[in-house]
């Protein structure tokens, strides 16, 4: 029997900045109430301000605050939200959290949690996707695929596989409790080192093995499923431009993966998706090695940081189509109405506030703000001028993304968006964006993981370049004074009005 409708009409989005906004402006389109949750220094950040309802959550910390699922649920039941988006990061693949709303009778909008958990532990998610033919990174899990309870084992099953060898975090990503070992004599340290690190970051001790794939591609298919058994793949997007295993810069579709490659990689993402039953937004992880041989790393089963360069290039909003999804719909296109659909390329920029040669967070007060505009750009961001970026959180200021009708206009579009863009007041890498996109490999599209690590010389921007920003600030001031100078027409009005900032303006109707 296909599932009943159950129709949304409240909306509590548990997550913060861009996310959160990102999200509200489709609930606002589909004409839903939003409902926001707040640190104390969240108090006058622009989700809290564009949401129709907003709920103070406790201290800045997050584990005091966004991460606390007693105080996300107390939130819906003061404003009556009957749904909870978890936005990406935080509580978004906490099966708990997604369990707890159940419970609740709160529709979650996102995957069950019982595919949370089976995609959520590697070595877990290795032996699903493993059994549904995804093929995945040779390697070892560990005895009964638990792990290696020690170095001495680790060794021994590393020197079957070959070196080199990655030791991996069971529990998570991001780089945490990851060490890359070369030879025999690195493996024990490199094992106590990664042990300690992913008990820091996620509670859990538990490494595995796989073999290091030399100058790989990162490479990502985006999946969708629906209660009605129905599973699509919207193409990849290439994410292979890293930084400590972070990404910085994405796009869509790769540069080097070809129709056939991409249909390759779409059946086994969707054959890793249904083997736990998946419903909503997903994304399945690749490594592409140069011979063409591709391999699963991990699901993330959330809507992906980068998702906007794929709603570019297929001209749709993923977020309404989890609504429509956790209603219980159909999802809206089949697979051959998706194939026929993709146009063009998009390329997205992470800005954050950060200095662009260390790469370390720069938190303050944005003093002044200019973002970049025009055709096929969009920019989605959680902050404005004046807004504070605390030192708690990741301190993203936007994601930048362009469309193009070929890579080349792309990338040639960014260029020009990058230079418009400005930021006073703290440091951000848009000096590192900007160099990136004019480096002849880029440019051409020949990267790997390592580009930043080969590059990092020509990519690290001098003084100079970093002084361009207050350079183009202080244009747009000047230019400003003189509209404020502006001769009056007959009616005593300004011929040509002034600058008005139009991000946030009198959204919020309940703050509690």
């Amino acid at each position: 029997m296909s599932p009943p409708i159950r129709p949304i009409r409240r909306v509590l989005v548990a997550n913060r900045g861009e996310i959160a906004v990102r999200v509200m402006r489709t609930c606002r389109e589909r004409g839903l109430e939003t409902v926001a949750v707040y640190s104390d220094v969240d108090r006058l950040a622009p989700h809290v301000l564009m949401a129709d309802i907003a709920i103070a959550i406790g201290p800045a910390p997050a584990a005091q605050s966004y991460l606390v699922i007693d105080k996300i649920l107390d939130a819906c039941k003061q404003s009556g939200a009957d749904a909870v988006h978890p936005g990406y990061g935080f509580l978004s693949e906490n099966e708990d959290f997604a369990e707890a709303c159940l419970a609740a009778g709160i529709t979650f909008i996102g995957p069950s949690a019982e595919a949370m958990r089976k995609m959520g532990s590697k070595t877990e998610a290795r032996k699903t996707v493993t059994a549904a033919g995804t093929p995945v990174v040779p390697g070892d899990n560990g005895p009964d695929g638990n792990g290696f309870p020690n170095a001495e084992m680790a060794l021994t099953s590393a020197k079957k596989i070959g070196f080199p060898v990655l030791l991996k975090a069971a529990a998570g990503g991001g780089g945490k409790g990851m060490r890359m070992v070369t030879t025999e004599a690195e493996l024990a340290p490199a094992f106590d080192g990664a042990v300690r690190e992913a008990t820091a970051a996620f509670g859990d001790g538990t490494v595995y093995l796989e073999k290091a794939i030399i100058r790989p591609r990162h490479i990502e298919i985006q999946v969708f499923g629906d209660q009605h058994g129905n599973l699509v793949h919207l193409g990849e997007r290439d994410c292979s431009i890293q930084r400590r295993h972070q990404k910085v810069i994405e796009e869509a579709p790769s540069p080097v993966v070809s129709p056939e490659l991409r249909a390759q990689m779409g059946a086994a993402a969707i054959a890793a998706a249904r083997a736990v039953d998946y419903v909503g937004a997903g994304t399945c992880e690749f490594l592409l090695g140069e011979g063409g041989g591709f391999y699963f790393l991990e699901m993330n089963t959330r809507l992906q940081v980068e998702h906007p360069v794929t709603e570019m290039i297929y001209a749709v909003d993923l977020v309404a189509w989890q609504l429509d999804v956790a209603e219980g719909r159909p999802l809206p296109m089949t697979q051959a109405e998706l194939d026929a659909r993709r146009r063009g390329h998009a390329v997205e920029c992470r800005i954050y506030a950060e200095d662009p040669v260390k790469f370390l967070p720069s938190p303050g007060k944005i003093t002044h703000l200019r973002v970049p505009d025009g055709p096929y750009i969009r920019n989605d961001a959680g902050c404005y001028e004046g807004s504070e970026i605390p030192v708690h959180y990741d301190p993203m200021i936007s994601k930048l993304v362009v469309w193009g009708e070929d890579r080349a206009r792309a990338v040639a579009r960014m260029r020009r968006a990058l230079d418009e863009y400005a930021v006073r007041g703290i440091e951000t890498n848009l000096a590192f964006h900007r160099r990136c996109f004019r480096h002849d490999a880029f440019v051409a599209g020949d990267y790997d993981t390592g580009f930043i690590g080969r590059n990092s010389t020509e990519l690290t921007p001098r003084a100079d370049e970093r002084e361009l920003d207050a350079a183009i600030i202080a244009a747009a001031l000047d230019s400003t004074a003189h509209r404020h100078d502006a001769p009056k027409a007959s009616n005593g009005a300004a011929s040509m009005a002034a600058p008005v900032n139009t991000e946030i303006s009198g959204w919020r109707r309940q703050l509690r």
